[in-house]
């Protein structure tokens, strides 16, 4: 009753904590991360008259509005349809007036190409108009790319669904169409996308939830830290003597667990190795996803086509190694320490554990998320940033019940967090094939996990050839994909259940090969990752259907498959320089943070990319070394989440699950039982 107790303490906390964030729940707050009203409460017809009259007599002062606005986009015929001025000189522009204040104000209009423009030049005479120019080559690349800008319909053209978006500065008291309308010589139709203002970010209950948590996290840490050093440096003394509660938020005893190598018996090195090559995957993915405006859209689709992009556009399949990892270790690491009956009997624990783990860093990073990245930096093209931070005001129970995949696919807090969601299902799910496994009878064992992987597989392939699918993730989607088939538990399940059957494997089976086995597995296993990488590569734009169902159904129990004999190889010692590369030190502390990475990266990585002020230009080079521009800093950042968030909370659950401070020295020095089941 104790442990049940303390988890509804935390479960209250949790539901008061994030109600306050969402403020939508209990408190009469908006959950925008921008003021809208603020936009049309500036709006004024007369002083917006009097303000342009002035910057009309004013050259220099025109002259530096023009200079923050209107452009026509820059390697149109490349594929950039977007110019975004200046948006910080826009937003700087200040200047007092007789009887005014004069401020810049920074939109972004929609133009549709299918139209006549009417510019100050003369074009009867010139014989020029935008419309006549040779555009084939990039209507025929439009088309096969599907980049297209608005919903206008045509049947002439497929230019007739581009637009352009070119920013705009303006007085502050006018909107766009006033504001252009006073530029006689200048006339196209056009639809507002957005305005932005200096201090247009309103402070919302997330934002004092987030300062007053992190404060007590840090006082926490400062305290702990101090009696810890007083203690063990200072006073020298006994580690042993020390409390485990005093020390929990301790950095100087949490960054040498997180530091220490040490390896303990039963652990397979090699996985830290997968782990950590698999969370910079994901990383190298999200790099090109996450990127602003690009200024050479289509030689990005054009280098997408070659086979030298499977290395980016493969990443996809990191996701399926962490499934496969997760339910490895489930197998693994539950196997011997449990029978069946004890299973169901401590069920809830079983459950409880797996949330628990997840737990601090999980709602720690959703709060963050909510409220003070909206602080972190502006741009632009903000915009979607803010999008983020609404979606977890509003939709952060999502997150925390890891139905997210289902509740709220498009509109979800923490975008990578729909992986939690699915593993945390495939957990719950898991103890009606556990309970035979633990058993102890190898073939009821092998029967339960043989049968769930078919079972399975027939149910997704069913789900797939009735359902029809595309095969490529970074495809045209019109969301059905994304939905119904990437975040689906079904189509996702079958690595996690290969995973189990690995697991078991490594467990319990012990096998001698020969030399020239050896030299055949890796030849095979080899060839089969390969192939995998072709038929990514194969279905990618020349499609075909029935192909693209199979693909669905079979490439990623297959990558499961090659993973786990990879596995089970290096630890029957069978790996050679592919074990002694994975087992690397240096792969151990990026896997103990790989968990945090997973859960900031995306965020982060989004509003850094959301600060540019002008469209990036794509190079495999350039985005290679943003990836490890970022990856560097999305590491430094997870070090500090886990040693202040997660290794402390750690510590305290084992201190509730465990029954108080009689382990102390055990908790102490078990690093592994700290890392994060969900993405290892």
């Amino acid at each position: 009753m104790m442990v049940t107790k303390n988890m509804l303490v935390l479960v209250l906390v949790n539901v008061i904590t994030f109600s306050l964030v969402s403020g939508s729940v209990w408190l009469d707050v908006p959950n925008t991360a921008m003021d809208y009203d603020l936009y049309y409460e500036v709006l004024n017809e007369e002083l917006c008259e009097e303000q342009l009259a002035y910057i009309k007599s004013d050259r220099l002062l025109a002259a530096t509005f023009a200079d923050a606005g209107f452009r026509f986009p820059k390697g149109f015929f490349d594929g950039s349809s977007v110019d975004l001025g200046n948006y910080h000189q826009c937003l700087g522009l200040k200047e007092q007036l007789p009887t005014s204040e004069l401020e810049g104000k920074y939109c972004m209009i929609e133009i549709p190409f299918d139209q006549d423009f009417d510019f100050p030049i003369n074009f009867k005479e010139t014989n020029f108009n935008p419309k006549l120019l040779p555009l084939a080559e990039r209507e025929e690349k439009l088309k096969k790319y599907n980049m297209s800008g608005t919903h206008r319909s045509s049947p002439d053209s497929w230019l007739y669904y581009s637009l352009i978006r070119v920013a705009i500065c303006i007085p502050k008291p006018c909107t766009t169409r006033q504001a252009l309308s006073s530029l006689n010589t200048l006339s196209f139709e056009y639809v507002d996308e957005f305005c932005r203002l200096p201090n247009d970010k309103p402070w919302v209950p997330a934002d004092i939830v987030a300062i007053v948590l992190f404060s007590i996290i840090g006082l926490l840490t400062v305290l702990s830290t101090t009696y810890d050093v007083w203690k063990k440096v200072v006073m020298k003394n006994d580690p042993k003597s020390v409390s485990v509660l005093w020390t929990a938020f301790s950095v100087y005893t949490n960054s040498q667990r997180l530091m220490t190598f040490t390896s303990s018996g039963g652990n397979i090195e090699c996985l830290d190795g997968i782990r950590a090559l698999s969370m910079a995957w994901v990383v190298l993915i999200h790099t090109l996803t996450t990127e602003g405006v690009i200024a050479n859209d289509l030689e990005i689709y054009q280098w997408m086509e070659t086979w030298q992009s499977l290395w980016i556009t493969g990443a996809h399949m990191a996701v399926d190694t962490f499934f496969t990892l997760s339910g490895f270790l489930l197998v693994y690491t539950t196997l011997g320490k449990f029978t069946g009956k004890q299973l169901i009997k401590n069920i809830h624990l079983f459950w409880l554990n797996r949330l628990l783990r997840m737990f601090p860093l999980l709602a720690v990073v959703s709060l963050l998320e909510a409220s003070l990245l909206n602080r972190f930096g502006d741009g632009p093209e903000w915009r979607k940033v803010a999008s983020r931070i609404e979606s977890c005001r509003t939709n952060w129970w999502a997150t925390m019940t890891h139905t997210q995949n289902y509740m709220t696919p498009f509109f979800m807090c923490i975008g990578p967090s729909w992986y939690l969601a699915v593993d945390t299902q495939l957990h719950v799910l898991s103890p009606i094939l556990l309970f035979w496994v633990l058993l102890g009878n190898r073939k009821i064992a092998l029967t339960a996990l043989f049968g769930g992987l078919i079972a399975i597989l027939s149910a997704a392939t069913t789900y797939n050839f009735i359902s029809n699918f595309q095969a490529f993730l970074l495809g045209h989607d019109d969301g059905n994909y994304f939905k119904n088939y990437y975040m689906n538990t079904l189509t996702r399940a079958s690595p996690f259940f290969v995973g189990m059957i690995f697991g078991y494997f490594a467990k319990t089976f012990k096998i001698k090969l020969r030399k020239w086995q050896v030299v055949c597995f890796w030849v095979l296993a080899l060839s089969l990752s390969t192939f995998i990488m072709y038929a990514d590569y194969a279905t990618r734009f020349e499609f075909n259907q029935t192909v693209a169902n199979f693909y669905n159904s079979f490439i990623r129990p297959l990558w499961a498959l090659f993973l786990g004999s990879l596995i089970y190889m290096c630890n029957r010692g069978y790996g050679g320089p592919i074990n002694w590369f994975l087992s690397l030190n240096v792969w151990k502390i990026h896997s103990r943070v790989s968990f945090a990475i997973y859960l900031l990266h995306e965020g982060l990585m989004t509003a850094v990319n959301h600060w540019s002020i002008t469209p990036i230009y794509f190079t495999v080079s350039a985005m290679t070394y943003k990836f490890l521009s970022h990856y560097t800093f999305v590491f430094i950042a997870a070090f500090v989440a886990v040693l202040l968030v997660d290794a402390p909370f750690s510590t305290l659950f084992k201190l509730v699950l465990g029954g108080g401070g009689k382990k102390t020295q055990k908790q102490e020095v078990d690093v592994e039982s700290t890392k994060k089941e969900a993405t290892e």
